[in-house]
C-alpha cells in the first residue's frame, strides 16, 4: 500500500509543468549577475515597507486626569469625581455612594443674547434599565417618554438650583443626569441633586451656588441620615432638605401625622448636615472648575424703570386697595393700566423701556403689594394675614360614581372622583428604586379653562404631576393598609377654577371623595398654602421685615417669595412642599409658618368634618364589590385558561395573583355569578352544610352522581331527592341537569354524600283534627334516616325512663352506612356482575342477624310439609315464602275468631326485638304517624317501619290504632316495608 503512493507521488512530479525561464546568453559575461540584481530590486520596496512599519511608535496610553473629593454624611461615603466622563460638557460629576453612580451633566447655550425673558432653565433626569441589569419590557425594548418618577426627580433637582441664578440671566441651561448604576440601596434623586450642583460650580455658567441636598428618615423616633429604601419603608418621615450654606431652599416632605415640632427637630438636623456636601464642592472647582464667562444680563436701567414707576405706581394702587374687584376684573383693570403706559412710550419713541415694559410693570406691583401688606397688614381682597377664604364643601355630588366631592376655597374649585377597581389595576412601576407596583393613585388636571385661557392639552405634564404627588402624598397617610382593604383606588382632582392652592383643595376635595366612597379612612386630611412678603435690607442683602400670610391667592404666590403647601390632620403633617423665589429663606421663618398652617386646617377639617366625618357603606350606591378567594396553585391552572371567558361571561373582572383570585364586580348578582363559575371551575374545600353548584352526570337506580365543586362527584341519593317518596331517579332528575345540592356528610372513604330535599323548604304541616298528637317531623313523605331511632351496629340498645319508673329499651336497630362509590366503580361493577337481573326488594335490604333463642315472634302456623310432596328448589322456595304465611292466616278466618284468640294474634312478646325482622313475619303495629302517602307504624320495642298506600287503596286510620301487618319488604335503608292483613 505504501509502495502504490509513493509510486503515485513520482508520477505526480513528473507531470507537474516545469518553470521556464526566459532564454539567455549564458556566454554573455555577468548574465547570471543581473539576473539576480533585478530579483533583489523587486524584493527592496517590500523590505523598506517592513522596516518603516517596524520603526512607527505604538499607541500610547491615554491618561484621563480626574479629580475626586470624597466626605462622610451619617456614616456612608459620598465622593464626587470630574475628568474621568465627559470630557467635552460644560460642567460634569459622578457623584458615588456604595454602588449607586450618577452622571451629571451642564451646558449653555452659545448664542450670547437671551432668546427669552426667563430663565429657560431644563432639567432631564433619567434612569435606564441597564443600570439595574434589566432590558426594558417596552415593545421596542428601549425605554420611552419620561416617567412620572423621572419627572418628580428633575423637580427635585431644579426647585432649589433655580433660584440661585443671578437675576436677569436668561440663556438657555440644561442639566442632564443619568443614572449610571443602581445598588438599589440608595434613591438617587439626592445624589442627582448634589451631582448637578457640583456640575454647575465647575462649569463656567454664572451661579450663585453651591447646595447641600440630604434625606432624613425617623425609625422609632429616630432620626436617620440618608436612609436606604428598605429603612424607609419602617420610617415615618420622608424629608428631602436643600440649603446652602445659611439659608433653606427647597423643602419635600412625605409624613405619618408628625407634628410640628418633631418636624423643626428633623429639619434642623438636616441643615446641619447637608452644608457637609458645601465645601467639597468649592473644592473640587478650585481644583478643576473653569473661569465664569461673562453673559449679557438683561435687566432694565434705572432710568426706564423710574419713568414706568411713575405712569403706573398710582394707578395699580388704586386697583390694589378695591377689595371688591375679582381675579379676572382685577387682571384686566391692571392690563389697562400696562397698555396705557406702552402708549406713553410709544409716543416718546422710548424703545429701551417698551422693551422691558411688561417686567417693570409687574415689578412696581410687587412693589405696591408688599409695601401695602408689610406697612398696613393689608392683602390684596381685604382679608386678614392669617384668615381662610369662605368655604363649600359637597360630597356625593355625583351619585352614579363610587365617590365623589365638590370642595371650594374662594375662587378655587376642585372636583374629585374616585374610582375603585381590582388589586390587579395597580399601577406598574418601572423604577431601579421602590416598590414595583402602587394601589393609590392621584392624578391632577389643570385645564387651560380654569384660568379662562387656550391652550393645547399635551402629554405629562411636570407641574400637573407634582401637584398630583404632593396630594398624594398627603392622603397616602390615612389610608387602611392592603390587608383590610384590598382594592386599588384612583382619584381624579379635576381643577374646574383656579386662584391659588389648587394642590391644596385636591388633598380635601380628596379627602371627602375617599369618604364618600365607603374607604375606611382614619380621619380627614386637609391642606392650606402659607405665603411670605419680606423686605431686604439693600446693605446686607438680609431679610429686615416680613409677613406671614395664611391662605395666599395665586396674586400673592405669583408675588410672594415663598409657596409653603402644608397638609395634615388634627394630629399632625402628612405632606409638605416648599418652593421660594429669593436666594434663599433662613430656616426660622419656615417653622415659624408653621404654626399658621395648623390653625388653618384645624379649621377647614372642623368644616369638612360638618358635610361627612365618617366613611360611607361601601356597597351603597354603584360602589363595586370585591370578593378574595384563595386556593393552592394546582387548582389555578384551569383558571388561567378560563379567566377571560369568565369575564365576558358575567362581566366581571378576574385577576390572579400568588394563589390568590380577586373578583370585582359592579353589582352583587355580577358577583354571586362570577363566584359560581370560579369555584365551580376551580373547586372549594367541602364543607358539610355549604351548598354548592352542579351538574348530574350520570344516573343510577339508587341514585345519581353530581359532578361539582371543580370536577369532583358525589353521590345523590333517591332518598335525599324529596321530602316525598321518590320511585325512580329519573322521574326527578335527568343527566346535564344544574342542581342546587347541600353536602351533608361524607362516608368512611371520604366519599361525598349530596342532598337535595335538604335545600328544598319543608312541606306544610297537617292539621290537627288528622294529626291528634303531632310529631316534630311532620313533612310529606318518609322520614329521613337521621329523623329515625338508630345507634351503632355494635352498640348496646338505648333506654329511656317511663313515668312509672320503669325503663324502656330501645331497639338496638340500626340504618347501614351507604357506601358511596364514583360513577366509573358502578359502572364498572355492573359489567362485571353480567346483564342487570330483576331482583327482589328482599334482597337490597340489610341481611338481619339471629336473634337469640329466648326471643320469641308472632308467627303464623304453617301448613306442614306431606311426606311425598315435591322438592322445591330455593327460588321456588323465596316466592313462596311470603304467600304461604298469608294463605294460611287467611284460611283462619280472623274475624270469626273469639275476642280471646284475636287478641292473643294481635300482641307481640315481650322481648321481641325488629333488629331481627325477616320477611314474611307478622306483628302487631300501632299507626305511628299518618303521611300523605302512607303510615309510620311503630312496633312493640319502639322500633319503626312504613306501609306505603296502594292506589286509590287509602283507608281511615287514626294515631294509636293498632295494625296487623305482614313484613313484605326492606326499603334501601333497611326499614321494614309492611303489608296490612285486616
Amino acid at each position: 500500500m505504501s509502495m502504490a503512493v509513493a509510486s503515485s507521488l513520482r508520477s505526480l512530479a513528473r507531470r507537474r509543468p516545469r518553470l521556464r525561464l526566459p532564454a539567455a546568453p549564458l556566454a554573455v559575461p555577468g548574465a547570471r549577475a543581473a539576473f539576480l540584481s533585478g530579483a533583489a530590486e523587486e524584493a527592496a520596496p517590500l523590505a523598506a515597507a517592513d522596516a518603516a512599519a517596524a520603526a512607527a511608535p505604538a499607541p500610547g496610553r491615554k491618561v484621563l486626569e480626574s479629580f475626586r473629593e470624597e466626605f462622610e454624611i451619617g456614616g456612608r461615603s459620598i465622593a464626587f469625581e470630574t475628568g474621568k466622563m465627559a470630557r467635552f460638557a460644560n460642567g460634569s460629576v459622578v457623584i458615588s455612594m456604595e454602588d449607586t453612580h450618577v452622571l451629571a451633566t451642564v451646558a449653555a447655550a452659545k448664542s450670547s443674547e437671551p432668546v427669552r425673558d426667563f430663565l429657560p432653565l431644563t432639567v432631564d433626569y433619567q434612569e435606564k434599565q441597564y443600570a439595574q441589569g434589566v432590558i426594558p419590557t417596552t415593545y421596542m425594548r428601549r425605554e420611552g417618554a419620561p416617567k412620572e418618577r423621572e419627572l418628580l426627580c428633575g423637580r427635585i433637582i431644579d426647585r432649589p438650583i433655580r433660584p440661585l441664578f443671578p437675576p436677569g440671566f436668561y440663556h438657555e441651561v440644561q442639566i442632564m443626569v443619568n443614572v449610571l448604576s443602581s445598588d438599589g440601596k440608595q434613591d438617587p434623586d439626592v445624589m442627582a441633586a448634589n451631582a448637578s450642583s457640583a456640575a454647575l460650580m465647575l462649569s463656567d455658567i454664572p451661579w450663585n451656588g453651591p447646595i447641600g441636598v440630604i434625606r432624613v428618615g425617623r425609625i422609632d423616633g429616630n432620626f436617620v441620615l440618608n436612609p436606604t429604601v428598605d429603612e424607609l419603608g419602617l420610617s415615618d418621615l420622608n424629608l428631602v432638605y436643600a440649603c446652602s450654606r445659611d439659608k433653606t431652599l427647597m423643602i419635600d416632605v412625605q409624613a405619618r401625622e408628625i407634628t410640628e415640632r418633631d418636624l423643626q427637630a428633623g429639619m434642623k438636623l438636616a441643615h446641619s448636615e447637608a452644608i457637609k456636601c458645601i465645601d467639597p464642592q468649592i473644592r473640587l472647582a478650585q481644583r478643576a472648575g473653569k473661569e465664569k464667562k461673562e453673559y449679557k444680563i438683561s435687566l432694565i436701567s434705572d432710568t426706564s424703570y423710574e419713568k414706568i414707576r411713575t405712569l403706573s405706581e398710582t394707578p395699580i394702587e388704586e386697583v390694589f386697595t378695591d377689595s371688591s374687584y375679582g381675579k379676572f376684573e382685577r387682571g384686566e383693570a391692571l392690563e389697562k393700566i400696562t397698555q396705557s403706559v406702552k402708549t406713553k412710550l410709544e409716543e416718546e419713541n422710548d424703545e429701551d423701556s417698551l422693551k422691558f415694559l411688561s417686567k417693570a410693570v409687574d415689578t412696581v406691583r410687587k412693589q405696591v403689594i408688599r409695601k401695602r401688606i408689610i406697612e398696613e397688614g393689608l392683602r390684596v381682597d381685604g382679608r386678614q394675614l392669617d384668615e381662610v377664604r369662605p368655604l363649600y364643601c359637597e360630597s356625593n355630588t355625583y351619585p352614579v360614581l363610587h365617590g365623589s366631592a365638590l370642595f371650594s376655597r374662594g375662587d378655587t374649585q376642585v372636583l374629585c372622583t374616585v374610582t375603585l377597581g381590582a388589586p390587579g389595576d395597580a399601577q406598574r412601576l418601572d423604577s431601579i428604586v421602590g416598590p414595583p407596583t402602587k394601589r393609590f393613585m392621584l392624578h391632577y388636571s389643570f385645564p387651560p379653562f380654569s384660568i379662562n385661557e387656550v391652550a393645547k392639552r399635551g402629554g405629562l405634564n411636570r407641574r400637573e404631576v407634582g401637584h398630583g404627588t404632593l396630594a398624594e402624598k398627603a392622603l397616602l397617610a390615612v389610608l387602611p393598609p392592603e390587608s383590610d382593604f384590598p382594592y386599588t383606588v384612583r382619584i381624579n382632582s379635576e381643577v374646574m377654577a383656579s386662584d391659588g392652592s389648587t394642590s391644596m383643595a385636591s388633598v380635601c376635595g380628596g379627602s371627602m371623595a375617599l369618604m364618600d366612597a365607603g374607604i375606611p379612612v382614619r380621619e380627614h386630611v386637609a391642606g392650606v398654602s402659607v405665603g411670605l412678603v419680606s423686605q431686604i435690607d439693600p446693605t446686607t442683602g438680609d431679610i429686615s421685615n416680613y409677613r406671614i400670610l395664611t391662605d395666599i391667592l395665586g396674586l400673592e404666590d405669583h408675588l410672594g417669595d415663598m409657596d409653603f403647601k402644608i397638609a395634615g390632620t388634627r394630629k399632625g403633617i402628612t405632606a409638605i412642599q416648599l418652593d421660594i423665589k429669593p436666594a434663599g429663606i433662613p430656616l426660622d421663618i419656615i417653622c415659624e409658618s408653621l404654626e399658621p398652617a395648623r390653625k388653618a386646617r384645624n379649621q377647614i377639617l372642623d368644616r369638612m368634618d360638618q358635610e361627612i366625618s365618617t366613611a360611607r357603606a361601601i356597597n351603597d350606591g354603584s360602589a363595586p364589590r370585591l370578593a378574595t378567594l384563595n386556593f393552592s396553585h394546582d387548582s389555578l391552572r384551569k383558571l388561567l385558561f378560563y379567566r377571560k371567558h369568565i369575564e365576558q361571561e358575567t362581566g366581571a373582572r378576574v385577576s390572579i395573583s400568588d394563589g390568590t383570585v380577586t373578583i370585582v364586580a359592579k353589582t352583587q348578582p355580577i358577583m354571586d355569578k362570577a363566584i359560581e363559575k370560579v369555584e365551580f371551575l376551580v373547586g372549594r374545600e367541602i364543607e358539610v352544610g355549604r351548598t354548592y353548584k352542579g351538574i348530574v352526570s350520570s344516573i343510577k337506580e339508587y341514585g345519581a352522581f353530581v359532578e361539582f365543586n371543580g370536577g369532583q362527584q358525589g353521590l345523590l341519593h333517591i332518598s335525599e331527592l324529596s321530602h316525598e317518596p321518590v320511585s325512580k331517579v329519573s322521574d326527578v332528575v335527568t343527566v346535564g341537569q344544574g342542581l342546587s345540592l347541600m353536602c351533608i356528610g361524607q362516608d368512611v372513604r371520604g366519599n361525598i354524600k349530596l342532598s337535595l330535599k335538604a335545600t328544598l323548604p319543608k312541606p306544610r304541616k297537617k292539621k290537627d283534627s288528622e294529626i291528634k298528637d303531632p310529631l316534630p317531623s311532620q313533612g310529606v313523605g318518609w322520614a329521613a334516616v337521621e329523623n329515625m331511632p338508630s345507634v351503632g351496629v355494635d352498640a348496646e340498645p338505648s333506654s329511656s325512663q317511663l313515668e312509672d319508673g320503669t325503663t324502656e329499651e330501645a331497639p338496638a336497630f340500626s340504618t347501614p352506612s351507604v357506601i358511596i362509590r364514583s360513577a366509573d366503580d358502578c359502572d364498572a361493577q355492573d359489567a362485571a356482575n353480567g346483564p342487570k337481573k330483576r331482583v327482589k326488594v328482599a334482597k337490597a335490604s340489610p341481611r338481619p342477624y339471629k336473634a337469640p333463642s329466648q326471643h320469641k315472634e308472632v308467627r303464623t302456623a304453617t301448613a306442614k310439609k306431606a311426606p311425598g310432596a315435591t322438592k322445591k328448589t330455593k327460588k321456588e322456595k323465596s316466592e313462596e315464602s311470603g304467600s304461604n304465611s298469608l294463605e294460611t292466616s287467611g284460611s283462619q278466618e280472623l274475624p270469626e275468631q273469639t275476642a280471646s284468640s284475636t287478641q292473643d294474634l294481635k300482641q307481640s312478646p315481650v322481648n321481641f326485638r325488629s333488629g331481627s325482622m325477616k320477611l314474611g313475619d307478622v306483628v302487631t303495629a300501632k299507626v305511628y304517624q299518618i303521611r300523605a302517602f302512607g303510615l309510620v307504624l311503630e312496633l312493640s320495642d319502639g322500633g319503626r317501619g312504613m306501609h306505603k298506600f296502594e292506589a286509590n287503596g287509602r283507608k281511615e286510620f287514626e294515631v294509636g290504632q293498632e295494625l296487623l301487618v305482614k313484613c313484605a319488604s326492606f326499603n334501601a335503608k333497611g326499614i321494614p316495608v309492611f303489608s296490612l292483613l285486616n
